[in-house]
């Protein structure tokens, strides 16, 4: 695959444009991803599932009749914005609402939860399910904070059930929940894989050893062994798996199980039907009754060598969910028909215009206050992105500056457009958030996507922009990233920066401070808090598992964050003299 691609900036777009020509019968392209040739029908909750691109078939090969009515495609690895996943959710949404579903990684959670906050706005109810399946990335007393595998497609085929029988929104999520507490899902890895456009490998594993539970972006695992025999490998996945029995499962008789095989990209099915014969017998032996078993690529990560094996512990309604027909372009099993009217291709396109909204005089001028905002942020991360990626490889996977480079070139775009549109101040800080969210992708853009947008929103089209509003919406978007994000203070992430910054700039506005003046005070007060997370360990994200080399080193996160709001000091001077 990397031998074919050398722009890797153009390679998730070319590569779902390329899936949908292929697959035209059963999907359709939409800004973000794709959803089903079909509108979902009236009194149906639309299941839109999703995450980094790189892992085909999921996501967007398991959308289909029987399965998920759509998928929102992030980067390479990197989460969906939440701008793509609203607008899949949008093109799929009835009037029973959505669930979307995803693996548990700090990008997605942040992105989905984003964009259920966006639906929920607009009066589309829906609600959010992480997957948990990886036994390797948590303890068993921590299931909810582990990663979801593999074993995402069990969740998706329990939703997608629930909702074709008409189930409700909060049943549908109650089935998925169900689903996830039954699956249980082991891997390992021989060798990493390169990403387009790379020349090195992702990650590499010694010759001759195996790195057992890492994740599949290469996340850290909990030991490395020698390379195993495939009778040894086999009873290792199903020892593991094994000993997490859930609870209420009966060990007398003889349990019913889905089983998944998965190859990770290089472990092709010949090797795979190897390990498998071990695999059955093992899991027989144990009185387990197996049923409907699935030996392939179900969730890959390029050319990793490496598999998965995942258990689904079933009863009588898991089983219909396991066992019922589904067509998509990846994921056959039994026959169905399309269901549903076929969708208008110039309906899906006029959804997604940008309309001007309208704004008073003196928020049109401030506008351009606003575009020299985003100007500056731009020019400093441009500066200073190759710095920010060497901090976050030291216990990250460098690309802190990458994406924020990306993001804030994408936000600079944007903002420009909207001011030559006429926009207000708000809609410009808005627009750009979107942008820079929707190109960025991960945990990162999520986080200043969500920023501009709720200052812009608390700025608003009607008023001159004014010390009390951007304050407020500096909170507001503190608020919103500690509540979606999950993060708290001493937690050493851009959090550790970011709520100083808010509570300095809120406290000097409140006593009558200009805002340029409590503007520097509080980026002094933010750039003191970013440097004093080297003493912190992370408790948050990737680094939380290499914290010892994190400790001595501030977070990326938090010293962009200080170093942003240091240049936005100076452009604040183009606002109009009373903005107090």
């Amino acid at each position: 695959m990397t031998y074919l691609v050398n722009q890797p900036a153009d390679f998730v777009d070319e590569s779902i444009d390329g899936f949908v020509a292929a697959n035209r019968a059963l999907v359709r392209r939409v800004p973000g991803g794709v959803v089903r040739a079909t509108r979902t029908p009236p009194g149906q909750v639309a299941v839109v599932i999703g995450g980094g691109s790189g892992h085909y078939p999921a996501f967007a090969g398991l959308v289909g009749q029987g399965l998920a009515h759509g998928a929102a495609m992030g980067n390479v690895f990197a989460s969906p914005s939440a701008q793509q996943i609203y607008s899949v959710a949008k093109a799929a949404a009835s009037d029973s609402g959505v669930l979307l579903s995803f693996g548990n990684y700090a990008g997605d959670v942040l992105n989905f939860g984003i964009a259920e906050e966006r639906l929920k706005a607009e009066g589309i109810a829906c609600r959010c399910f992480a997957v948990t399946d990886d036994i390797c990335s948590g303890p068993a007393d921590k299931a909810s904070e582990r990663r979801g595998i593999a074993g995402d497609l069990t969740v998706f085929r329990a939703a997608a059930l629930a909702a074709a029988e008409g189930k409700s929104l909060d049943e549908v999520y109650q089935f998925a929940s169900h689903a996830n507490d039954r699956t249980r899902s082991f891997g390992v890895a021989f060798s990493g894989c390169t990403l387009p456009g790379a020349k090195q490998p992702l990650f590499t594993v010694p010759e001759g050893r195996m790195g057992v539970g890492m994740g599949i972006h290469g996340e850290q695992g909990i030991e490395e062994v020698d390379m195993p025999s495939a009778s040894d490998l086999a009873d290792m996945l199903v020892d593991r798996l094994l000993d997490e029995r859930p609870g209420g499962v009966a060990r007398a008789g003889s349990p019913r199980v889905g089983v998944m095989l998965n190859g990770l990209g290089s472990v092709k099915y010949e090797e795979l039907f190897v390990l498998y014969k071990r695999v059955s017998e093992r899991l027989e032996d144990a009185g387990l009754t197996l049923v409907q078993p699935e030996v392939g690529e179900l969730v890959t990560s390029f050319e990793m060598a490496g598999v998965s094996l995942t258990l689904f512990w079933l009863d009588e309604a898991l089983e219909k969910a396991w066992t019922a027909p589904a067509t998509t372009p990846a994921y056959c099993r039994g026959g169905v028909a399309l269901e549903g009217e076929l969708r208008d291709e110039a309906d899906l396109a006029a959804a997604h215009e940008e309309e001007t909204p309208p704004a008073s005089a003196d928020s049109k001028s401030d506008a351009a206050g606003m575009l020299a905002v985003i100007e500056a942020i731009q020019a400093r991360i441009e500066a200073e992105a190759e710095g920010l990626g060497q901090l976050d490889a030291i216990s990250g996977d460098g690309d802190h500056g990458i994406g924020m480079d990306t993001g804030a070139r994408a936000a600079l775009a944007a903002a420009r457009r909207a001011v030559e549109k006429g926009c207000g101040a708000g809609t410009v800080l808005m627009r750009a958030g979107d942008a820079w969210a929707n190109e960025a992708g991960g945990t990162s853009g999520a986080l200043w996507g969500l920023g501009l947008r709720s200052v812009g929103a608390r700025i608003g089209d009607d008023d001159r922009v004014a010390a009390p509003a951007v304050a407020a919406g500096v909170v507001d978007a503190t608020d919103a990233i500690m509540r979606l994000g999950g993060a708290e203070m001493g937690d050493k992430t851009m959090l550790d920066s970011m709520k100083p910054f808010a509570d300095t700039l809120a406290e000097q506005v409140r006593s009558g401070t200009h805002l340029r003046e409590a503007w520097r005070g509080a980026a002094e007060t933010s750039q003191h808090a970013a440097e004093a997370t080297a003493d912190l360990a992370p408790k948050k994200g990737r680094a939380k598992n290499h914290s010892d080399k994190s400790v001595g080193h501030p977070d990326p996160g938090a010293i962009s964050f200080a170093m942003i709001v240091a240049a936005v000091a100076d452009t604040l001077e183009s606002l109009h003299e009373d903005a107090a």
